[in-house]
C-alpha cells in the first residue's frame, strides 16, 4: 500500500477504520493476531523498544507505509530517539538497497510527525 496522504496519522487512522469490518467478520482471527503482536513485542531478553525498531526495519523492507506508521507511532510512545531510528534505518537500507532507502525517508517523516504531535 502506498501513502495516499502526506499524514501518517491520517493513514494509520484510516487503516484502523478499514480493519473494523474484518474485526467484525473475523473476530477470532483478529484477536489471535493481536495476541501474537502482544506476545512478540513483550519485554524479554530484548526490550519492547528494540523489538519495535526491528519491526520498523521489517516494515521498511516490506515497503508497507501503514506498518511504518504504526511502528513509528509505537516508537515515539516508547521514547525512541532519532539516533536509534536513524541507525535502525541504516541497517534496513544496507539490507534492502535503494527501495528501502525510499521507505526509510517515509519512516523519518512518520517518526517526526508522531514526535511533533506528542510534543505539541
Amino acid at each position: 500500500m502506498t501513502l495516499a496522504t502526506p499524514s501518517f496519522r491520517e493513514l494509520t487512522q484510516a487503516v484502523s477504520g478499514r480493519l473494523a469490518g474484518l474485526r467484525s467478520s473475523q473476530p477470532e482471527t483478529m484477536k489471535a493476531f493481536g495476541e501474537l503482536g502482544r506476545a512478540a513485542t513483550a519485554d524479554g531478553v530484548l526490550d519492547r523498544k528494540t523489538k519495535e525498531l526491528i519491526a520498523l526495519a521489517l516494515s521498511v523492507a516490506a515497503r508497507c507505509d501503514p506498518c511504518i506508521g504504526y511502528h513509528t507511532q509505537a516508537l515515539v510512545r516508547l521514547g525512541a530517539t532519532r539516533q536509534e531510528l536513524d541507525e535502525t534505518l541504516g541497517v534496513a537500507v544496507y539490507m534492502g538497497g535503494g527501495p528501502s532507502l525510499m521507505y526509510a525517508a517515509s519512516a523519518i517523516a512518520s517518526f517526526d510527525e508522531f514526535a511533533a504531535a506528542r510534543a505539541g
